[in-house]
């Protein structure tokens, strides 16, 4: 069976399974071997969840959420590449999934080792300099608003982030206009489990 949520009821499934969890009364749904089963020949996930890697931002936990249920991109910082918009057009596009959540996190490692080049003027080696090339005009936008916390950058980030998957991706931006998707920004708190709206786009 397809997912026939609006973006807005499949936001409040997101959100009470995201209370559940930081009440501490999780009901890990969706997670046993007849579910494992159903799930064999296709999927219909609700939302797509593109957050960061980091291993504290485990998306099917924070949101109380089972096997099926969520499609989930994470790349450190949640940056943007083009294997991650091919991911997010094959959710929205070829799955229907109604919601698009970015998720980001205070105290983020990818933020602030963009904060600290910027500071610095020093880039990082490898292809960490990568991530941090994406991620400065984020902490450029954040600094010149006169916010200097890395915990300001990552909201500003979450906030770029959902608006360049719109401008860069004509199958969301379709599908946002059309009230078929919407994009909602998160910034998670590592201590209270709590993910905060900070950004919406389309009718949510």
């Amino acid at each position: 069976m397809t997912t026939y949520l609006t973006p807005a009821l499949a936001w409040r499934r997101m959100r009470e399974g995201n209370e559940r969890f930081v009440a501490g009364e999780s009901s890990h749904p969706n997670q046993d071997s007849s579910r494992r089963s159903s799930l064999v020949e296709n999927q219909h996930p609700f939302a797509v969840i593109f957050g960061c890697s980091d291993s504290r931002l485990a998306a099917e936990i924070i949101f109380d959420v089972g096997l099926g249920d969520v499609f989930v991109v994470r790349t450190a910082g949640q940056v943007i590449d083009d294997a991650v918009l091919g991911s997010l057009e094959y959710s929205v596009g070829v799955l229907g999934v109604p919601l698009i959540a970015i998720l980001g996190h205070d105290s983020c490692g990818a933020v602030s080792a963009t904060k600290a080049a910027v500071d610095t003027g020093e880039m990082p080696p490898g292809f960490i300099r990568d991530l941090v090339e994406r991620i400065t005009p984020s902490v450029l936008t954040s600094m010149r608003q006169d916010k200097h916390e890395v915990n300001d950058m990552v909201v500003e980030h979450v906030k770029q982030t959902s608006q360049r998957l719109v401008d860069s991706s004509r199958v969301i931006s379709d599908a946002v206009e059309s009230g078929r998707t919407a994009v909602i920004g998160l910034s998670y708190s590592l201590a209270e489990g709590r993910a905060n709206v900070v950004s919406g786009i389309g009718e949510l």
